[in-house]
């Protein structure tokens, strides 16, 4: 491996049957979109979900969709960047540099932007929403929650794939599910519970998308939840550019990497790479209905 922790990780050897990367943020990753999408395609991973998280980039998920037929648009407000919306959070997603708390209108306001969004036919997920403790802490729990019961109610109505971004708060994220009631397509992206959360997912027919962080060393709990979660409920996903999987943890992430991440996830499940490909090509294209 070379010195340089910033460089690209090396082309794996391409998967013979294509699948989908079904969260990314080309947004975030260095090149074009079209020579990220090149590269992807050259291993295998012919689709790309590309997900908003702010209102600027959620018009940049949609726009990329409509450019590009591999891609499809996902769109919302992060559940970071509820907080920072409504009181100025400086730990909210915008990218956007920090501007004085709008409030509760200012939050409606970027909802609408979101259902706007949403109802256009290239964008075939709302998300990524749901709620994280690990960088919002109790003062932004309530504008959390509220958006990602806004969220859900916007995926029903115009009949979308639910994206959900839960960290260290599974609890709540089921509860508001079942307040809500779920839409009928739900992924839990990035999948982070345990094997006994797996189970309750499945029993709701929630998609789990798991992540390069699944080929970490310390993320047994994360290889006991695949092994449980039904075959036909699993999806798999970069992240990118973040969790870039093993032995390239560190190193920039983008789609072109997923055959890493899907071959370890085939080894868990004890099962050939062409079949574990082949169960994720078609549960994505259920899960987005693309």
């Amino acid at each position: 491996m070379p010195a340089d922790k910033n460089a690209a990780p090396p082309q794996p050897e391409p998967l013979r049957v294509p699948v989908a990367d079904s969260h990314t943020h080309l947004d975030m990753q260095s090149g074009t979109v079209e020579a990220a999408l090149a590269k992807a395609a050259e291993v295998g991973v012919t689709t790309v979900v590309q997900v908003g998280c702010d209102v600027a980039g959620s018009h940049w998920a949609a726009d990329t969709a409509a450019a590009h037929t591999p891609v499809h648009a996902a769109v919302a407000l992060h559940p970071n960047e509820a907080p920072r919306i409504v009181h100025g959070d400086p730990d909210g997603w915008s990218r956007q540099g920090a501007r004085p708390a709008g409030g509760e209108g200012a939050l409606d306001e970027a909802l609408a932007e979101i259902d706007r969004l949403a109802a256009l036919p290239h964008v075939k997920g709302v998300g990524e929403t749901g709620l994280d403790y690990f960088r919002t802490g109790p003062e932004g729990k309530a504008a959390q929650e509220r958006s990602f019961r806004a969220h859900i109610e916007i995926a029903k109505r115009h009949g979308k794939a639910l994206v959900i971004h839960d960290r260290e708060a599974h609890e709540d994220v089921l509860r508001v599910l079942k307040e809500e009631g779920a839409p009928e397509r739900t992924v839990f992206h990035c999948y982070s519970g345990d094997a006994a959360m797996a189970r309750v997912c499945a029993e709701h027919g929630y998609f789990m998308s798991f992540a390069g962080n699944v080929t970490f060393k310390n993320a047994k709990p994360l290889r006991d939840a695949l092994a449980v979660a039904p075959l036909e409920l699993v999806l798999v996903e970069t992240d990118a550019p973040f969790l870039t999987p093993a032995p390239y943890r560190g190193r920039p992430n983008a789609p072109y990497l997923i055959p890493v991440t899907l071959r370890a996830m085939a080894e868990v499940r004890g099962i050939d790479e062409d079949a574990m490909a082949a169960a994720i090509s078609s549960n994505t294209a259920r899960a987005f209905d693309y």
